[in-house]
């Protein structure tokens, strides 16, 4: 055993250029699984279901990444050791011993791994927690003990995950001769094939991707999309990497007058040999690079445009919703709201008040069938708010007059641009479409646009409101029939004072409206903490899941430029004899290597800027429309990811040139 010890630990010795690294990111991924996972344990945290399924999912994504990283970087490990396993085979080491030093170098690896993994995330894990609680807008805590069924999580997910590696290569040793492993690091020396129908299906399955991502419009179809576009665009971008690459470099050597020119000649057909051999890596690259930039700048504009959320959706900072409205209900809450106001010394303004019917419609056209507010299977839907016309002029304060068949129409997200509207089949002209409206100012979030419509009577909403009752009831949809009421009355407000006193007022009023059921209250600053709870979790989840994915980018660029090293050392020396210069041979390997590894990061970027609409949709949703903000900071990830990639570059390069000379 001691003899198998020893050798364990030589050849990881022997090998540290390419273990340490391995081992580095397997203790980093540990550390980061186990703070996550002891993050979403902590009592404060586990009490919210928003923060506590988004932390969860997150732990399972790094579980899943963790499983698909380390084998894929594994896997270069064992290729580079083949000829050592070799010549250990063709010395008289069996294939039992070889597996069995094998073993004691994974638990060696893994142990050291875990162990280091562990150690850090308890070290860093009250440092992470403050960092969440200061992104949550939460008062700081430093209770915070070690969870156990986070050691317990960890030891299986990764003790399981080194064991399967292990069992993989012992499988690769067992299937493999001692002859094919003395060839086994340097297997795929001939020249590629061209394998035009993968090239054609790359092109194919990317420009699916691309027109998805172009061409959708509706938010809510977004939400689908988008995960069927990102599928499309991996997988064509795999394909694209592996064999369109190989053709189109092919297609360069054919042309004569390019190819025969000594820095095309040498760029080409040395390129060509990388693709073959590092497709698969730069595919990685630039698909790592693509989760980082989408994640970052949409979980960055989430919380930067905090702000802008909160007024989109909260259009009056506090509103009062009475559903089965009467006069004597109605001074009761304006009696509540006085009350509490001078209670805690504030002044209630921008006062807005409307009775009219909110529903749902499902749109064709011009023409609007109204819905149950549970029915969101349908195309088309949209919500409705309708107002009688007297309710109009007493809230902007205008004096408009309508005839039975006429309308006012206003359109939240767009300019509507119709003559005319049909709902349930009446139809009414637009004497005019209006430009603005105080009960909700112009924006295009949210999963549909809504209509409000100003109608000459009070009488002919009620008849809309009766008439999408009556439906509900007959598809069975008692609850809905039960939710929905004629007309409803709306008191928008705003309170003057310090954000304490406001906030006291506010409080008292939800409690006090919070006992009756046939009143909806919400206020923009109560509602502060659960948006923050859910944003913030998005943006910490999106930093720390950004994170890992530049760590294993990082991991892949310096394999690739070690890979390289290796395969160039004999071309480098080749190119020598046959009378190239040692500055010739070194500029042409510096121009085939920049190309190469430049390009995951160009198509990384293409990739962001084609998916920036459908981007700009699935933020609409979650109530961000402010495109500027998001371009921004789409911007300034590029920038700074870029910025990284070439500092990465540099170091990588070093050790790659190191290996040539």
């Amino acid at each position: 055993m001691r003899l198998y010890l020893r050798l364990a630990v030589t050849n990881l010795k022997n090998n540290r250029r390419t273990y340490v690294p391995y081992m580095l990111t397997a203790i980093l991924s540990i550390m980061m699984f186990f703070m996550i996972d002891t993050l979403g344990r902590i009592k404060e945290i586990a009490g919210e279901g928003t923060m506590q399924v988004c932390l969860q999912y997150a732990a399972g994504i790094m579980v899943i990444f963790s499983v698909i990283f380390l084998f894929y970087t594994n896997s270069f490990l064992i290729k580079r050791r083949k000829k050592e396993i070799g010549v250990y085979n063709i010395l008289g080491m069996g294939k039992f011993h070889i597996a069995k030093m094998m073993g004691i170098e994974s638990l060696l690896i893994g142990g050291i791994s875990i162990l280091g993994g562990i150690g850090l995330g308890s070290l860093f894990n009250r440092l992470m927690y403050l960092l969440f609680l200061k992104i949550l807008h939460r008062n700081a805590s430093l209770n915070i003990a070690f969870s156990k069924p986070a050691l317990v999580d960890t030891l299986v997910v990764f003790g399981a995950i080194f064991l399967l590696t292990y069992f993989y290569n012992i499988i690769q040793i067992r299937l493999s001769n001692p002859v094919e492993l003395l060839h086994g690091g340097n297997a795929g020396e001939r020249e590629p094939k061209t394998k035009w129908l993968m090239a054609l299906f790359g092109v194919a399955t990317l420009s699916a991707g691309y027109y998805l991502a172009l061409t959708t419009k509706d938010p809510l179809a977004a939400l689908g999309v988008f995960f069927v576009a990102a599928i499309l665009v991996i997988i064509g971008t795999y394909a694209l990497f592996t064999a369109g690459s190989i053709a189109f470099l092919k297609l360069l050597r054919r042309n004569k007058r390019y190819y025969y020119k000594a820095n095309h000649f040498t760029a080409v057909s040395g390129m060509i040999y990388r693709m073959k051999q590092n497709a698969v890596g730069l595919a990685n690259i630039c698909i790592l690079s693509t989760m980082v930039l989408v994640l970052i700048s949409m979980t960055v504009s989430l919380y930067m445009g905090m702000n802008d959320i909160l007024s989109v959706r909260f259009p009056s900072p506090a509103k009062v919703e009475i559903l089965s409205t009467n006069e004597e209900t109605e001074q009761q809450v304006r009696q509540i709201i006085k009350d509490e106001a001078e209670k805690a010394g504030v002044t209630e303004t921008s006062e807005i008040t409307y009775h009219g019917a909110v529903l749902m419609a499902e749109s064709k056209g011009t023409s609007f069938t109204l819905r149950p507010a549970s029915d969101f299977s349908v195309f088309g839907i949209c919500g409705m708010t309708l107002i009688p016309v007297d309710e109009y002029n007493q809230m902007e304060h205008q004096n408009v007059s309508l005839n039975e068949d006429e309308a006012l129409l206003y359109c939240t997200d767009r300019t509507y641009g119709a003559s005319q509207i049909t709902i349930n089949g009446t139809t009414y002209q637009i004497q005019k479409e209006l430009k603005t409206l105080k009960a909700e100012p112009k924006n295009k979030a949210g999963t549909y646009g809504t209509f409000y419509v100003i109608l000459p009577k009070l009488e002919q909403i009620r008849q809309f409101s009766e008439a999408t009752k009556e439906l509900a009831l007959k598809n069975g949809q008692e609850e809905s029939a039960k939710a929905m009421t004629d007309v409803s009355y709306s008191i928008g407000f705003d309170l003057k004072g310090d954000k304490k006193s406001c906030k006291q007022a506010l409080e008292a009023m939800q409690i006090k409206f919070g006992e009756n059921a046939n009143i909806n209250f919400e206020s923009r600053i109560l509602s502060e903490k659960s948006f923050y709870s859910l944003y913030g979790s998005f943006f910490f989840i999106g930093i720390y899941l950004g994170m890992m994915f530049v760590i294993a980018t990082v991991l892949i660029i310096y394999y690739k430029q070690i890979s390289e090293g290796y395969d160039d050392k004999e071309r480098f020396k080749i190119m020598q004899k046959v009378g190239m210069s040692k500055r010739e041979v070194k500029k042409a390997i510096h121009s085939q290597v920049l190309s190469v590894f430049f390009l995951p990061l160009g198509v990384a970027i293409l990739h962001v800027a084609v998916a920036f609409p459908v981007m700009t949709k699935l933020l609409a949703v979650l109530n961000l429309a402010n495109e500027t903000l998001f371009a921004e900071c789409t911007a300034v990830s590029v920038v700074v990811f870029a910025v990284f990639y070439a500092i990465v570059y540099g170091v990588t390069a070093k050790e790659y040139y190191r290996i040539v000379n």
